[in-house]
Order: structure tokens, then sequence, then C-alpha cells
């Protein structure tokens, strides 16, 4: 909705302001889309891996959708950790050794569904999990293996934003190329009339407008966004990261679950009474 309103009022402010002094119908140039959009795409798709390219346009479409990363979402994880490390602690770690080598099957992890539909959150939950019932239990080595892995995370979930952000940085100059394009087509026209040169000037200068609106109206925006979106997934992994050290380092679950609340963005974070009561649940 977020994505859709601010869309709407970038639109409806520029034609509002614009048509009461000017023609609807010059700002219809579908040649000048084709060459600012058409190059900014080829740019786009040899500037970039095929997974960052692919990610880009699946990311920007999927904007009109609210962001996974939500209080219910975190307060499920809580108690999927708070869980697990109550079974770890009350069966010992091998009792959650078939939870972790098949979560799909696991009824741990099936109870809390939103967290089960984000495989590469299953996926670095068993990974460490699986390493402490193998017997890895330095904190200091597993803690520096995380950080590493969450920075790779971190940077691979920020490249599509990178990327589609450098296609706004470039889009204004293909409106200069579709600009200079449309003036070299005028000066064939130079020995008609005024008002058929100035037609052409005007379709000219309608690819200097197009690049720079598309630019910093929608593509610059929905580079910001994504980036919003890899942000508040790399903190949901460290709120995952928080909760596994603080039951690597001995805490009780409870408590350990409370490291991993302190951890979530302070916007979605839930009160401690909050988490308190639905652990209750939980058990």
């Amino acid at each position: 909705m977020k994505a859709i309103v601010g869309t709407l009022i970038v639109i409806g402010t520029l034609l509002g302001g614009y048509l009461p002094h000017g023609s609807f119908g010059i700002l219809i140039q579908p040649l000048e889309v084709v060459i600012i959009c058409g190059g900014a795409l080829g740019a786009y798709i040899i500037a970039n891996p095929g997974w960052v390219v692919k990610a880009g346009f699946s990311g920007g479409l999927g904007l009109a959708k609210p962001s996974p990363y939500t209080q219910e979402l975190h307060m499920e994880l809580l108690g999927l950790m708070f869980r697990l490390f109550n079974k770890a602690r009350r069966e010992g770690l091998m009792s959650i050794e078939a939870d972790v080598e098949d979560p799909h099957s696991s009824e741990l992890f099936n109870s809390a569904p939103l967290v089960a539909a984000d495989h590469h959150a299953i996926d670095f939950i068993c990974d460490y999990l699986r390493l402490m019932i193998s017997g890895a239990s330095n904190p200091y080595q597993l803690e520096d293996l995380m950080i590493l892995e969450l920075d790779i995370h971190h940077h691979e979930a920020l490249m599509p934003s990178e990327a589609v952000g450098k296609v706004s940085e470039g889009l204004p100059a293909f409106g200069i190329v579709a600009a200079v394009l449309g003036i070299i087509v005028t000066m064939t026209y130079l020995d008609a009339g005024p008002m058929e040169i100035a037609h052409h000037m005007s379709v000219a200068l309608v690819g200097t407008f197009l690049g720079i609106l598309v630019a910093y109206g929608f593509v610059a925006p929905i580079s910001a966004d994504l980036a919003n979106r890899a942000n508040a997934g790399s903190a949901f992994y460290s709120v995952i990261k928080t909760c596994l050290m603080a039951n690597l380092n001995g805490y009780a679950p409870q408590v350990a679950v409370e490291f991993g609340r302190k951890a979530i963005p302070g916007a979605i974070r839930p009160s401690f009474k909050e988490v308190d009561e639905y652990l209750q649940t939980q058990k």
C-alpha cells in the first residue's frame, strides 16, 4: 500500500501542476520511453550477474506487498528458539538432531510457519545447531563464523538494491541521450514553420523530463526500499545469531530468547511482557 500511495502521489502532483498550463498529449512519447528505458535495461543486464538482475525485478515487483519482517514473524522466531533450547536443555542436544536434520518434517519447526517459509533462515538455524550437536562448542569460533556468514549474506542482499540504484543514476543521462537524438531530428525540420520546429523541440525535451522523472520518482525509491528490506532481513538474522550465541554461552532458554528480543529493531520489538506471555503458551 505504501508503494502504491507514493506512486499515485508522484504522478498526481506532477500532472496536477502541469496540466492546467500544458498538454498531456505531448508527454506521450513511446519512442522516447523505448530509448530511455531500453538503454537503462540493457546497461542493467550487462552490468550485473543474472541472479542480481532477476532479484532486482522480483524485488521491485514485490514492493506492493508488505515487508515480511513483522513483529509476528519475530515472535514466532523467539518461540521456535525457546522450544528448541528448552528441548535440548531437558533432553540433551541429541534430542533435537532429528529436527535439525529434517526441519520440514519437524513438529517444532512446523509450529512456526512464518519462519519455516524462509528456507535461508531455517538453514542458518539448523547449520549452527548441527555444529553444536557435532561438538563445536567454542563460542568465539562459532561467533566469528556467524559474523562472516552474515556479512556475506548482507552484502549479497544489498546487491540488487545497489544495482537498481545505479540504474537510477544513469537514467537522467539516457534522458539526455534521448533529448540529443530529438534535437538531431529537429535539425532536419529547420526549413519547416516555427510551430513544427517548436513541436519537435518539445518532444526532445520530453526525453530529459522522462529520464529524470523515472530516475528520481520511481527507480531511486525502489532501490531505497529494496535496501530497507535487505537491512530488515539482516536484522532478522542477527536476532537468530544472538539467540544461538546466548544459548551456547549457557544461558537458560528464556534468557537466551530475551537476548534475541533485545536485538529486534525498536519499531517492531515486542515488550518483555508480551514475549513472556507468548512463551508461556509454548511450554
